[in-house]
């Protein structure tokens, strides 16, 4: 990649600044949330699992190891506990007795639609403050860079490891 340096890149700079400050301030919102939100308690990690085997749903074990940059140890133990929740089931590899795929439950998908709406909500409280031109430019802009970020290889090297008919679904978020 190439360093981005000089008074040309000073304005993608402060743009991509501005953005992590927003995932971050996004992150202690909805782990706030998180701990006020109904039982079962799940983790960062696990969520963040589920919504990746919830988008590529038969996603196999190895991909999603490889698209989480996880030890395999870590990622059986995120499987294992939310298999015990009732929230992710593993299913044989019809083409590898060595592999396992994964899928999210129905219970798993009520857990994550019930996350996905307390988040809309904060979300739209937030939204509805701002004047309508800034929300306008502010779809237009999260859908460049929700484009440019499926299309970034750290998303996208485990496609080599999903099947055909599940690769690319990083692209669209599940609606409940």
């Amino acid at each position: 990649m190439t360093e981005r340096t000089g008074p040309a890149f000073a304005p993608v700079r402060a743009v991509a600044r501005q953005a992590g400050g927003i995932a971050e301030l996004l992150d202690v919102m909805w782990e706030q949330d998180r701990n006020d939100g109904p039982p079962p308690y799940v983790s960062v990690s696990q969520l963040r699992l589920m919504y990746l085997v919830d988008c590529e749903n038969g996603i196999r074990m190895r991909a999603l190891t490889r698209l989480l940059g996880a030890s395999p140890p870590s990622i059986t133990r995120l499987v294992d506990r939310l298999q015990a929740l009732g929230f992710v089931e593993r299913r044989p590899c019809p083409d590898s007795r060595r592999e396992v795929l994964l899928g999210v439950t129905l219970a798993g998908r009520r857990h994550l639609a019930q996350v996905r709406e307390r988040r809309d909500r904060l979300l739209l409280q937030a939204l509805d403050s701002m004047p309508s031109h800034q929300r306008a430019a502010l779809v237009e802009g999260l859908a460049g860079l929700q484009q440019a970020l499926v299309g970034h290889p750290m998303l996208r090297f485990a496609a080599e490891d999903a099947r055909p008919e599940v690769n690319g679904c990083l692209q669209h978020r599940r609606t409940p």
